[in-house]
């Protein structure tokens, strides 16, 4: 055997006792005994370094420092959960489901892990990059930190794809939190909180051997990538156990919802006896091809849902209460509580949300109340101890005037929130709006955050978000804190925001009603600016998912003088005002014809699909009706190919049939 060969039999040994030990649970040596073969190889490494492998298992330990994180944006977006909080939501989520598929569903339950999630690049069996959730969009790429994760392969075993991404969650097991809690103690330095937290703070600790040192865990719960060779999220985490990854024994293939109840309430007794900590189960469609055919929100897939155990509730007293304006104008208000420690956090403030809030729970300052966090993640208030009511207690009077600028409040019929009408004149606002507006899902202008803006508009250079494109580099310089290459980073973002896609001008300019989603529906019905602004109440009412109150509050919008002229300032500092050649139909030969994809396709996928229906001037309908007129049918294809056989109006067409029409 020559040397070459030698250091392959080695990382191969290393790498079968690294998977026995941290996937099987099964060490097959001492560790005394692994020790002296990994030191072995290092020597050979080291004298051979024509032989170097970035995979091989002596890479782990690092010692490499990472000044910075670069930002990667995400290949495949990363979505976040619908929760659910009662056995209610999950039965109205199994009815939506099977309203919409009109055939069986099976699903499957995993424990959901409480910890940071992860997306990590294999390519040809090799570990590429990792990168953090960060907002689901883009993260920071931590490949160097990953790699010292004992429980994640740096080489792959068996028949694998040769491109996909992992996603997982990195947490930190009980005993290892506890015994870092022990060392920073005998060191005299503050402990940590939680587990979650010190997990996710160490994956940005610079030096990569003090993450070995947090002997973190990852558990995996999905693979996404091109063409993957399995056709269920059950199936999916057979293979991906076969590939060398820790899939947690404890998921289940469930043929029923009474099934995935019984595991919620087995999990919800025995989660106290894991290794580490759960905040709650996930519930997911098996079946890739119905995944696809429910699709996603803005925010997140339609066929999975986060079942949450009940939160940790702690008694403190209310202190007193503070008001928040927000970008619109709403003004809410915010408990201020005596400090008291909830799920591993230290909270002084809770949400009271509304006045009709406040009046339900007849909450009093100085009252002894019960605080939760909601979704375990904002706190609120969700009872009162009446029992220790201080009998002297007054119940709160909601403000009449903005806290900010002193406006009168208006609250509208029907709603339960109050407005300060000052839109010009309240800072919050103002500040909130050009907040809103240099957001990465608006104009994308990451040099200017809320500090930034702060400082602008107390400098009287910019008063609205129109002024942003006046600004130049000498302007900038001489305010505070304000060096050479921040002024220049604003100014280059500022130009290249001109690029953003018309719908994302949309969303930006802050219309009341007007998300991410309906933005992309207004571009994708009217085209431009000009079409929007001139579209009556019923056109706008009649596009999909707007409604009334949406097209009210558009209309209410443009009819404002200082928002046309807004628009117009907007146009001639550049900014696309209309949809790109590449958004606009590129025929109109299916113009009033509506289409629906089913099965599994293998031509391309339901988006790409969909989207030549619409750049050919089709539309896209969700379910079988007499309003169909063609159902294109994959491999598969289950009740609404047979729906639409027994309806006898649609034309059914296979994947190749549907191209050649356009």
């Amino acid at each position: 055997m020559n040397i070459q060969e030698k250091i392959q039999a080695l990382r191969e040994e290393i790498n079968q006792h690294n998977y026995n030990y941290y996937i099987l649970d099964q060490p097959s040596i001492s560790d005394y005994d692994f020790d002296v073969l990994l030191k072995e190889l290092n020597d050979l490494e080291k004298q051979h370094p024509e032989f170097f492998d970035p995979n091989s298992p002596t890479q782990r330990v690092g010692g490499g420092v990472s000044k910075n994180f670069p930002t990667i944006v995400h290949e495949y977006r990363m979505y976040s959960l619908d929760n659910s909080y009662s056995i209610e939501d999950l039965q109205d989520w199994e009815k939506r489901i099977e309203k919409s598929l009109e055939e069986k569903v099976e699903f499957v339950c995993e424990l959901k892990y409480d910890g940071a999630s992860i997306s990590i690049q294999y390519e040809n069996g090799d570990l590429k990059q990792a990168v953090t959730r960060g907002d689901g969009f883009q993260g920071d790429e931590v490949t160097a930190n990953i790699r010292t994760i004992g429980s994640i392969p740096l080489k792959l075993k068996g028949n694998y794809p040769s491109k996909f991404y992992v996603r997982g969650e990195i947490i930190l097991p009980h005993k290892e939190f506890n015994r870092i809690n022990s060392e920073r103690e005998k060191q005299g330095l503050e402990l940590y909180a939680n587990p979650r937290n010190t997990a996710s703070g160490s994956l940005k600790l610079q030096d990569s051997a003090e993450v070995y040192k947090r002997r973190l865990d990852c558990y995996l719960y999905t693979i996404v990538g091109n063409q993957l060779p399995f056709n269920s999220q059950w199936e999916m985490l057979q293979a991906a156990n076969s590939y060398g990854f820790k899939v947690p024994p404890t998921s289940k293939l469930c043929q029923s919802l009474d099934e995935v109840l019984a595991f919620i309430d087995h999990w919800d007794k025995e989660r106290k006896n894991l290794p580490f900590e759960i905040d709650g189960i996930v519930v997911k469609v098996n079946s890739f091809a119905q995944q696809q055919e429910l699709g996603f929100t803005a925010k997140s897939p339609r066929w999975a849902m986060a079942y949450k155990f009940k939160a940790e509730k702690v008694e403190t007293e209310l202190l007193s209460i503070s008001y928040q304006v927000g970008r619109t104008g709403a003004v809410t208000p915010v408990a201020n509580l005596k400090p008291v420690s909830l799920a591993g956090t230290i909270v002084k403030r809770a949400s009271l949300h509304n006045e009709d809030i406040i009046n339900k729970l007849d909450v009093r300052i100085g009252d002894r109340v019960y605080v939760e966090k909601g979704g375990e993640i904002i706190p609120k208030i969700v009872e009162v101890n009446f029992d220790v009511r201080q009998p002297d207690s007054e119940k709160i009077e909601f403000i009449q005037n903005c806290p900010e600028c002193g406006t009168e409040l208006v609250r509208n019929p029907g709603e339960a929130q109050h407005y300060c009408p000052n839109e010009d004149g309240c800072k919050p606002q103002i500040i909130g709006r050009m907040e809103h507006f240099v957001s990465r899902k608006a104009m994308d202008m990451a040099s200017i955050g809320g500090e930034t803006a702060v400082l602008l508009y107390d400098n009287q250079l910019v008063k609205d978000v129109a002024d942003f494109y006046k600004l130049q580099k000498f302007m900038l310089l001489p305010l505070d804190r304000m060096a050479e290459k921040s002024a220049q980073n604003i100014i280059d973002a500022i130009e290249e925001s001109k690029k953003i896609p018309f719908e994302k001008v949309l969303y930006a300019i802050g219309i009341r009603h007007v998300g991410e989603t309906v933005a992309k529906k207004l571009a994708k019905r009217f085209h431009s600016m000009d079409n929007l602004m001139q579209a009556s109440l019923e056109d706008l009412a009649s596009t999909e998912d707007i409604g009334e109150k949406i097209a009210i509050s558009i209309q209410e919008f443009f009819a404002k003088e200082k928002n046309q002229i807004l628009i117009q300032r907007l146009k001639e500092a550049g900014l696309q005002m209309e949809l790109g050649e590449d958004s606009k139909p590129t025929s109109n030969v299916l113009e009033g014809k509506t289409f629906l994809f089913t099965g599994s396709l293998t031509k391309f996928t339901r988006d790409e699909a969909q989207a030549l229906v619409e750049q050919n001037g089709g539309k896209n309908v969700s379910g079988v009706s007499k309003n169909l007129n063609y159902l294109i049918a994959g491999e598969k294809a289950g009740s609404k190919l047979a729906k639409a056989q027994a309806l006898g109006t649609v034309q059914i067409l296979t994947e190749d049939e549907f191209l050649a029409m356009i």
